[in-house]
């Protein structure tokens, strides 16, 4: 029998919870009325599609009911009310059982291969490479010439080990990607080309905690939230665009003092992600019933 969590406890943590997303949630609020935007928050709320009240939403997370009272919306279809509390109801598991079995194949993947961190955030040059500039993703200007961005991609090199980055390249980047696996990013192979030190795959975690959110406590949801903040900042600092009017200074990872500047973020961002992953792994395995024991720390 799960530990229950009283409408009281329910509606403090509800309200620390939301008060903790408002700090981004109210501001994309704001743009959506006026029209503005932000190049880096905005991204989380589009590339991610979930809603800032999706994000404000609490959940205890797997393994605690929750006691019924009005403020909780009982029509929520990962519920079902066993006398006086809601807990998660056993067919949502079932139904979402592949799904969650992949994040964690996934997760157990990643946790266990050793990390690269040489691809030094290409993979936004890579989107542009020898690209018309009315075709170009983003609106914001380029910071440099496009020889300027062609001669950076084929000095130093393309290593991208995420289907989700790679799958934006130009056709004129793709041929040029190396990864230490020799393997070109697919999602069939994404299992095996997942990687710590990959931002993508770090920023990501936030995308499978929204997923399976009722399974996912709340502070874990805005914890990976919050890495991914972090993680789209050095991601569009280190891009080729010019960020300035956002106050976003670049990292010019066309010089090596640039360079040594964005690995020193990246290993920030991967020692951070380390602890988020392997909780997040535990509470699937949980959901589940798998056994925890063969889940290990990275080497």
């Amino acid at each position: 029998m799960n530990p229950v969590i009283t409408h009281t406890e329910w509606n403090h943590h509800q309200q620390a919870h939301r008060e903790r997303a408002e700090r981004w949630t109210l501001a994309r609020k704001q743009r959506k009325v006026t029209g503005e935007r932000e190049p880096v928050l905005d991204f989380l709320f589009e590339y991610y599609p979930y809603s800032p009240a999706k994000l404000e939403q609490w959940f205890p997370g797997f393994g605690w009911d929750i006691e019924v009272n009005e403020d909780f919306n009982a029509e929520h279809s990962a519920f079902i009310r066993t006398g006086d509390a809601f807990t998660i109801d056993p067919g949502y598991i079932s139904k979402h059982r592949r799904r969650i079995e992949f994040v964690i194949e996934l997760l157990t993947g990643i946790q266990t291969r050793n990390p690269s961190f040489n691809c030094f955030g290409l993979h936004e040059w890579a989107m542009v490479y020898q690209s018309p500039v009315n075709e170009i993703r983003h609106p914001d200007p380029l910071r440099l010439s496009p020889q300027q961005i062609a001669n950076t991609v084929e000095q130093v090199g393309l290593r991208c080990t995420h289907i989700d980055a790679f799958r934006f390249f130009t056709p004129e980047a793709a041929p040029l990607n190396a990864n230490e696996a020799g393997l070109i990013p697919t999602r069939e192979n994404q299992t095996q080309l997942d990687q710590r030190g990959c931002l993508h795959a770090n920023m990501d975690l936030y995308k499978y905690c929204m997923w399976l959110q009722p399974l996912v406590p709340g502070d874990l949801v805005l914890d990976c939230f919050e890495l991914a903040v972090c993680t789209r900042e050095l991601d569009m600092q280190a891009s080729p665009y010019d960020l300035a009017a956002f106050s976003y200074p670049p990292i010019p990872i066309e010089k090596t003092e640039g360079r040594l500047q964005y690995l020193t973020r990246q290993r920030e961002i991967s020692a951070r992600a380390e602890p988020l992953r392997l909780r997040l792994t535990e509470v699937l395995m949980m959901a589940i019933g798998v056994d925890l024991s063969p889940l290990t720390h990275a080497p």
